[in-house]
């Protein structure tokens, strides 16, 4: 069967790979819909450190059950399924606290393992969710958002918040998503005009341009000169992570979800005046799955306008080229598969 491969550094091909075999407790997952990941195109620009080339991505998943193995429960040939693309090992202190998004050990496809962009894959049975209401392409749209409800979850925002959310990529839409079916006011920052237009037509209350505004000023006149109670950020560069500590009001929660490649300077004193929380964000759970499954059965067709461009399986090794000559204005690329 075939798949994409990224077999180096900004190069990918079309590749036949060896069909799946089931095993008990697993089923076979014919793949229609994968949505491209940032990490998907970091490893392709070789900026992955948790990747070993060549590798197949693709851990955001739409598809239908193909075959059932032997011991699986109530799960049908013919199903609409997406995946929990992560594993956990069960024994790490993350997982003895019921944090198993968190694992040690965790493995995700495409990531750490092969991933989904190929024609059928065979997965554990407890990994899928089974969805009859959401149509194929936006079940693919469940994983990235359910990263930024995760984020959402772990920043306890409420319904009195305040919140500022740093990035308007997939992951950062998903926290504004997430703080926006929680009842909270939210502001954005991204340099791009298209997504934050695309920010405020979901839900955000106020989106700046932190290349032609004075973020300061603007983030005082929208809090009163207080800052905001939660500060999200999905980014993942040392300004945006210091700039989150800046915004933040006295006693807030700030979650870092980007995944920061260099090193970061602080002024620390800040963490102690203010009292903030402080925490990481990692992934998501299964309760954050159907956090975005409600919230993608309530959306409509608006979440499509998540969706940048699409590309046909057959033309799959130009989707990330073209994501890297247009990252100011690509939100998510999908892949449909006949």
């Amino acid at each position: 069967m075939r798949a994409l491969v990224i077999e180096e550094v900004g190069r990918t091909r079309m590749t036949e790979v060896e069909a799946p075999e089931l095993s008990p407790g697993t089923v076979e997952v014919g793949i229609r819909h994968i949505g491209l990941c940032g990490s998907d195109l970091s490893t392709y620009k070789g900026l992955n450190p948790l990747v070993t080339l060549p590798r197949i991505p693709g851990h955001e998943i739409s598809g239908v059950i193909t075959a059932v193995g032997d011991g699986v429960g109530a799960i049908s040939l013919g199903e609409r399924v997406t995946v929990l693309p992560y594993t956990s090992c069960g024994q790490c202190s993350a997982c003895r606290r019921g944090r198993a998004n968190a694992c040690r050990f965790n493995r995700t496809l495409g990531v750490q393992q092969d991933g989904a962009l190929t024609e059928r894959i065979v997965v554990p049975a407890r990994t899928v969710i089974t969805n009859g209401t959401l149509p194929g392409h936006r079940l693919a749209l469940i994983e990235p958002l359910s990263v930024g409800f995760h984020a959402v979850a772990r920043g306890r925002v409420t319904a009195d918040d305040r919140v500022l959310v740093l990035g308007c990529g997939m992951i950062g839409m998903g926290a504004l998503l997430g703080a926006v079916a929680s009842g909270a006011a939210v502001t954005v920052i991204d340099p791009s005009a298209e997504k934050r237009g695309v920010a405020l037509s979901l839900g955000a209350a106020h989106a700046i341009d932190p290349t032609a505004e004075d973020v300061a000023a603007k983030v005082a006149a929208l809090t009163g000169d207080e800052g905001f109670d939660v500060v999200i950020e999905a980014v993942g560069v040392p300004e945006t992570f210091t700039v989150a500590i800046a915004h933040a009001c006295f006693g807030a929660r700030v979650v870092y979800i980007g995944y920061c490649k260099a090193p970061v300077t602080y002024q620390t004193e800040l963490f102690n005046l203010k009292e903030l929380d402080i925490l990481g964000s990692r992934n998501a759970t299964l309760a954050d799955f159907h956090a975005v499954i409600a919230c993608l059965e309530q959306m409509g067709e608006r979440a499509d306008r998540l969706i940048s461009r699409v590309f046909p399986f057959a033309e799959a090794t130009a989707a990330l080229p073209y994501w890297d000559a247009h990252r100011d204005r690509v939100l998510k690329i999908m892949i449909d598969l006949p």
